[in-house]
């Protein structure tokens, strides 16, 4: 372990490149197990960080076990985040709970949340081109802690940082944890909810879009999960929306869209335009192709093809 894991590690500042900068601030590799993510003060870094984003959230409360109490089970998840050029932007440590330990009827109800479909998003972008607007995104940090429970839920201390003076005592959950099956409607409920009261009108087929008309002007939003895209006609509009959700929930303004659900898009005066640059070059990695010279048809184009009479006929969609 390199120094104490109740206090935070102090960042030292690097005057050299930008890439000796950034890498001063994030770790390359992704623990194997929470020992591992120990070992790392960066990692350790990441992890204090998920636990204040608990405390402001005032997530839970600990307490005494109550008679018959089964604690649901923590667990830390580890994942670095990739920005566009492939290099680890941020390392993301989150406490999870495990939702396989909960049982229907007594730590949760109603589980269903509705999430957008890539569909969804391609027409919007398609609709934005059209009206020129510039959509933008943000990031909700910690969604699923901003969604409140109305279930009785215990879970137990998180590995590593359990508590030296109460040993015994267990996390009551005021909201919705990670992991558990009711998390991701709780947050939606909650975000639907602050929508509608902020005038907003719900989508009548997409429940994941909504849609604010003011004095002539008109501004959207697509929802899904903790990344929303927002846009309208109007800038007044754009950023007055930004800046509510800033007030009422933790968020990241990431500026203009431009990679989200594996797509890579650019928007411009010309129209927008979408690629997966990025996708292409992780899948040829992934089955070590990078260096393989690159044909527009995946053939050899001297091959003559003749019909086969004899042959069996096949689905042509399934190819």
């Amino acid at each position: 372990m390199i120094g104490d894991i109740h206090q935070r590690v102090t960042r030292s500042s690097v005057n050299s490149l930008a890439f000796f900068s950034h890498s001063a601030y994030v770790a390359s590799f992704e623990p194997r197990d929470v020992s591992d993510a120990l070992s790392d003060p960066k990692w350790v870094n990441a992890m204090h960080e998920e636990l204040e984003n608990f405390e402001r959230n005032h997530i839970w409360d600990l307490v005494e076990p109550p008679p018959n109490c089964r604690p649901i089970g923590t667990k830390w998840g580890f994942e670095n985040k990739q920005g566009e050029d492939g290099m680890v932007a941020r390392n993301k440590a989150r406490l999870v709970a495990q939702g396989f330990c909960q049982k229907e009827g007594i730590d949760y109800e109603e589980t269903f949340a509705p999430v957008a479909r890539l569909e969804a998003i391609r027409i919007l972008l398609a609709f934005a081109a059209s009206k020129g607007f510039k959509l933008q995104q943000m990031d909700v940090k910690s969604a699923f802690l901003n969604g409140f429970i109305e279930e009785e839920v215990y879970v137990g201390q998180p590995p590593g940082f359990e508590s030296a003076r109460f040993t015994d005592r267990v996390y009551k959950l005021r909201k919705a944890l990670y992991g558990l099956k009711q998390a991701p409607r709780a947050w939606h409920a909650r975000l639907k909810s602050f929508l509608l009261k902020s005038g907003f009108v719900m989508g009548s087929v997409d429940k994941t879009l909504f849609l604010l008309s003011r004095d002539g002007d008109t501004l959207i939003v697509q929802i899904y999960v903790d990344d929303i895209i927002f846009g309208g006609s109007s800038h007044a509009l754009v950023s007055s929306f930004a800046e509510q959700m800033s007030k009422e929930f933790e968020m990241s303004l990431m500026g203009e869209l431009q990679f989200f659900l594996g797509l890579q898009i650019k928007q411009g005066l010309e129209g927008t335009f979408v690629h997966q640059a990025k996708y292409t070059r992780d899948i040829l990695k992934k089955f070590n192709m990078g260096d393989s010279k690159p044909m527009t048809t995946p053939m050899s184009t001297n091959t003559a093809l003749d019909a086969d009479e004899d042959g069996e006929a096949v689905d042509q969609k399934e190819f």
